[in-house]
């Protein structure tokens, strides 16, 4: 009989890519709660769906000031968010632990999935923007100039910087998952298969699938952008060998790639929550979006000329052959 160690590892992806957070902590609540949902017959989409509207909540507490402003009262509303941010997270693990434990995986639950923690941080960058046009800061006074300032400082990280970072650590995390567990088990879509998808869905028998499918699509398009070299290696390997990749190559990109993963999961929820809960219990909401802007785009910077590197590299040896 397996033990509970055993089962929670059952329902992940792979031990390459579970950050120490996720696999101490998140994995092992969300466990609990996908046998939970189980044993009452609760799909996996419906938990992803449960989880938006936890994370929205998170998002309507981080609107109101902390402690300095507003003493213990604002401190238990920032403190609320915290603990429905981690719930919905909790919730965001165990879809996938339930969809695995129960054969329910489908694409619509993978495209809801990716676009949970975009209907959080919506409500969240929301939040922020009206709570610090309450507080103006270097040498400002409140009104439209600090309102515009505030409003474009967070529009471009909310639009220009956090979807980039996850968007790459999302396609390194499955282009990993890709190597070591075959296509079956990874989700590295491509832009042509989901273009093919969304194409063959009609707006009037598929308005849900389709719309989110649109986003999805486009999520596949940038993620192939972004890795130029990576695209020609995925070119080569399938002129070369097709869908038999050797098992000596495979191997050799685990180990060019698993470096790779430590930046990844310093680009995923769980860093961003612990600066998101810092910043809004201190009342200093600009913190976490300095950080997003400036330090996490240098790391996903520095993670994607490594990975391009090495792909470049390993793409010139193939060639050699």
């Amino acid at each position: 009989m397996r033990n509970r160690k055993d089962k929670i590892n059952s329902t992940i992806k792979s031990s390459d890519t579970e950050e120490n957070i996720d696999k101490y902590w998140t994995r092992p609540i969300g466990y609990l709660w996908a046998v939970f949902f189980k044993k009452l017959g609760v799909h996996p989409n419906t938990v992803t769906i449960i989880s938006m509207f936890l994370g929205a909540g998170a998002g309507i507490c981080f609107y109101f000031d902390s402690y300095r402003y507003s003493g213990l009262q604002g401190l238990y509303i920032n403190i609320l968010g915290v603990l429905l941010l981690a719930w919905a997270n909790f919730y965001d693990s165990a879809d996938g632990q339930l969809a695995r434990m129960t054969g329910q995986k489908t694409k619509l639950g993978r495209i809801l999935d990716g676009a949970a923690g975009d209907v959080w941080y919506v409500f969240i960058y929301f939040a922020l923007v009206f709570r610090m046009w309450r507080h103006p800061m270097f040498g400002f006074e409140e009104g439209c100039l600090w309102n515009i300032l505030v409003f474009l400082y967070i529009a471009y990280d909310g639009f220009g910087c956090h979807p980039k970072q996850c968007r790459s650590s999302d396609y390194y995390r499955n282009i990993h998952l890709l190597f070591i567990k075959g296509k079956n088990n990874s989700e590295a879509d491509t832009y042509e298969s989901q273009k093919a998808i969304y194409d063959n869905l009609t707006w009037k028998d598929n308005f849900i699938e389709k719309f989110f499918q649109f986003f999805y699509t486009n999520w596949c398009k940038n993620q192939s952008k972004d890795t130029p070299q990576l695209q020609r290696l995925l070119t080569v390997l399938r002129e070369k060998y097709g869908e038999n990749i050797p098992g000596d190559f495979s191997e050799r990109f685990r180990s060019l790639s698993f470096p790779v993963l430590k930046w990844t999961n310093a680009l995923t929820f769980n860093w961003r929550a612990i600066f998101l809960y810092i910043s809004c219990i201190a009342d200093m909401p600009l913190l976490v979006i300095t950080v997003e802007i400036f330090v996490f785009s240098a790391i996903r910077l520095h993670m994607i000329h490594y990975h391009e590197g090495f792909c470049e590299k390993l793409v010139d040896e193939l060639n050699e052959k």
